[in-house]
């Protein structure tokens, strides 16, 4: 039926949604949705309610209970317990007026809570407007008190229930599914790793989390003492990446705890260190940063931080933020300190110890990549951007959290050289890569569609199928390997495209240079792919491509070259598993009637040992370059897909950074690196192939 519109429009049709009204009617507005992150939201805001008790010294535990039906749950703490006496304004227990009014509470008044994740008034009271059921349990003067609430209002008075010992408050309460539907349940791996990380978040605090979902239930108790270095290490192995190594260029530290630094809002004193109160962190893979002291700081100004950092060889930053022990997942003005404080931090270091790089300007974004870090945060009066709290807005705690930050690490960085200068390598090493990657992106190409006759290179023997599948490409070297190429292959799937001498090293060509290179442009257009962000896969025309040189040193050098190429402007290629080096012989040995191919040395040695027996004398012969062999035999070794061997390209996910470290260094314009390289090196050298 379609809707009746109104003509008239007065006072009849204004409506004042009174009480808890507005919250049922509009849930979202309050709790962000009525999907699964707004039914745990619901959890979140009693239990910010318990954590408020912790820190600010009231209360040690909590206990969380989820029970059977995977909806009921209850928040146990051991606070002060919300005040039950009564309201005279009111004439109503505070307990009720706290959890059926709409901003009523004792955190307006900075007296009673120092620093708190409540503010609004509003956390308790939605909670209890979008349940079915909710019962409050308040241990307070020696007496246990009780009272009953349904959608929002009281279905009892309070009542005592004798004696108690000891204080705190129980929320039990099951949201309402004719709000959130009757599949919702709580997840209890979401609320676990929520519980864990307040444990870290809050030293000391005891976290205990029943499931009685599982069969037979289960308890787990939190309590972690380390706090956020603690956490910090958790983090970095669950994401699986290593810390920026210092044994790669100076001995390994002693410890494997990361950089942490604390500040107090208090009046202003002198940076003190404080070594012994940081715990020993568990060893994470590869951890080589050791930790400076855990420095105090006390500065002007109404917040306290808790600061945890390492680099990492991702490439990416990786920060998770917390304010009043809330997380704050969409950032804030404190993350913004946070980073300012950590850029300025590092270049100031760069720039007093004159290891700015030459060619290269060091951005934000170089600094902070691979950056794995904890940030908490507590603030006195902290502005959230809404009730789901997902971001700080408060303007003055970026400067403050910067002020924190940028002496504290700018002297860490100082105090420990030998783990800052590794640091400083690999900031330069993401400078550089994020060069060659927009000099990539400006390269001029051409665009081949999957085609055989448009721009192709003139000596390229192109072959008979259009199906990139099962099509592909041997780049060969010189024109005499190339001859002996076109007439082993499979006209049908395999084309040839031979290379006159030594390629371009593209680690040091400008774009310029490398847009003027003849040979590597007759490798863009016969693969037809384009490269930089022209690089469309899709046009690919060949699925495999293989890198033909001679067995020797200088053919290894062009296969280099030719890998540096597609690294620095067609990765993708590299990263999809198209590239092969092909496996040409070395040698071919003739024992009786029996002829042997061997790779190199060793596996000729091998070869001989097993299979020359008794007088047999075999007769070895050592190929000067593929042009050696003939037709068939380049076929019947390295073309042929059912006896070749080949080896494929690729680049692990935990070594990208080891990657660009070695291309820089043995292919880049700094010798200083390469020397460094030969000589550290130069002991394994038993011959040399010249």
């Amino acid at each position: 039926m379609a809707a009746v519109r109104k003509t008239r429009y007065s006072a009849a049709d204004i409506q004042v949604l009174e009480g808890l009204e507005p919250v049922r009617k509009r849930p979202a507005m309050y709790i962000g949705g009525v999907d699964a992150t707004g039914y745990h939201h619901l959890l979140w805001e009693i239990l910010d309610n318990s954590v408020d008790e912790v820190i600010n010294g009231y209360a040690s535990r909590i206990e969380v209970t989820l029970h059977k039906d995977g909806k009921t749950i209850t928040i146990t703490d051991d606070g002060r317990g919300i005040p039950v006496d009564v309201m005279p304004k009111y004439k109503k227990p505070a307990l009720e007026v706290i959890l059926s009014t709409l901003h009523s509470g004792g955190k307006f008044e900075q007296g009673n809570y120092i620093h708190s994740g409540g503010l609004h008034g509003v956390g308790a009271s939605v909670v209890n407007a979008l349940s079915s059921s909710l019962v409050a349990r308040v241990k307070r003067d020696g007496k246990h008190h009780v009272q009953t609430y349904a959608k929002g209002l009281a279905t009892s008075k309070l009542k005592t229930e004798g004696k108690a010992r000891g204080t705190g408050t129980t929320i039990t309460f099951t949201p309402d599914a004719e709000i959130f539907g009757l599949k919702a349940k709580f997840d209890p791996d979401l609320i676990r790793d929520r519980l864990e990380a307040k444990s870290y978040l809050h030293r000391g605090m005891i976290v205990v989390f029943r499931d009685e979902t599982k069969k037979p239930a289960r308890e787990e108790e939190f309590q972690h003492d380390g706090g956020i270095a603690e956490y910090l290490a958790k983090v970095v192995a669950q994401r699986g990446k290593n810390t920026v190594p210092a044994a790669q260029r100076v001995p390994p530290a002693a410890g494997a705890e990361p950089i942490v630094a604390t500040e107090e809002g208090l009046p202003e004193t002198e940076l003190t260190a404080q070594g012994g109160e940081i715990p020993s962190v568990p060893p994470v893979a590869a951890m080589q940063i050791p930790a400076g002291a855990l420095f105090s700081k006390q500065s002007e100004g109404d917040v306290r931080l808790e600061i945890a950092l390492v680099w990492t060889e991702a490439t990416d930053e990786h920060l998770r933020s917390y304010v009043n022990g809330i997380p704050t997942p969409n950032g804030g003005t404190h993350e913004a300190g946070l980073r300012s404080g950590i850029v300025k931090a590092v270049r100031n270091y760069v720039e007093t110890h004159g290891l700015q790089p030459k060619g290269v300007t060091l951005t934000a974004e170089d600094i902070r990549e691979g950056i794995c870090g904890i940030l908490s945060s507590y603030v006195v009066d902290p502005q959230f951007q809404g009730q789901t709290k997902g971001r700080l807005n408060n303007p003055e705690v970026t400067a403050q959290v910067e002020g924190v930050v940028r002496p504290a690490l700018e002297k860490w960085l100082n105090d420990t050289k030998t783990v800052a200068e590794p640091i400083v390598a690999r900031i330069i090493l993401a400078a550089r890569a994020r060069e060659a990657s927009r000099a990539a992106a400006q390269q001029v190409t051409r665009k081949t569609a999957v085609s055989h006759r448009l721009n192709l290179p003139g000596k390229l023997a192109d072959c008979a199928s259009t199906n990139p599948q099962e099509s592909e490409l041997f780049i060969v070297e010189g024109d005499s390997a190339g001859g002996s190429a076109k007439q082993g292959r499979d006209r049908r799937t395999q084309a040839i495209l031979p290379l006159r001498g030594k390629v371009l090293n593209a680690e040091q060509a400008s774009v310029e240079k490398i847009g003027q290179n003849k040979e590597l442009q007759d490798i863009v257009s016969a693969l037809g792919c384009g490269i930089g962000e022209d690089f469309k896969a899709a046009n690919l025309r060949y699925g495999k491509i293989f890198l033909l040189m001679d067995a020797d040193s200088d053919g290894h050098h062009i296969s280099t070259l030719l890998l540096t190429f597609f690294y620095r402007h067609m990765r993708d290629l590299i990263r999809n598993g198209s590239v092969f080096i092909a496996q040409p012989p070395l040698y071919k040995i003739e024992i009786g009637k029996d002829t042997y191919w061997a790779l190199d040395d060793a596996d000729r040695a091998r070869i001989v040992k097993e299979h020359a027996k008794g007088n047999a004398k075999p007769n070895i012969m050592r190929f000067k370059g593929l042009g050696e062999m003939t037709a068939e035999e380049l076929k019947s070794t390295t073309l042929d897909p059912r006896r070749r061997l080949a080896l494929r390209v690729t680049i692990p996910a935990d070594a990208a950074l080891e990657t660009e470290r070695t291309i820089n260094d043995l292919l880049g314009k700094d010798v200083s690196a390469r020397f460094r390289f030969i000589m550290e090196r130069a002991g394994e050298v038993k011959e040399l192939d010249v």
